[in-house]
């Protein structure tokens, strides 16, 4: 008898847990945070719209039910590359 080669992975990213001060992606072997201070467009969104995550490339975070279109770099705390910032205030 002989084993079938399992696929893929389809699950590089996912969100692990959210709580009042933000949530935390997991990106293949990589966890990062995205606090609501920083990430605003998060705040009072629906938990399954912040669950519904998708990575159309290696360092891009897109979540379609918001709109809200993320690179990987940003979130690493790197928002000088980055200077276009949300107008949400807390």
């Amino acid at each position: 008898m002989t084993s079938v080669t399992l696929g893929a992975s389809i699950s590089v990213v996912e969100v692990t847990n959210i709580s009042r001060h933000g949530f935390w992606v997991l990106l293949n072997d990589e966890e990062l945070f995205l606090p609501f201070a920083e990430f605003p467009w998060f705040r009072d969104a629906a938990v399954g719209k912040i669950l519904h995550v998708e990575l159309p490339s290696p360092n891009h975070l897109y979540w379609p039910e918001l709109d809200v279109d993320l690179a990987v770099e940003s979130i690493r705390q790197h928002p000088e590359r980055f200077p276009l910032v949300s107008q949400i205030r807390a």
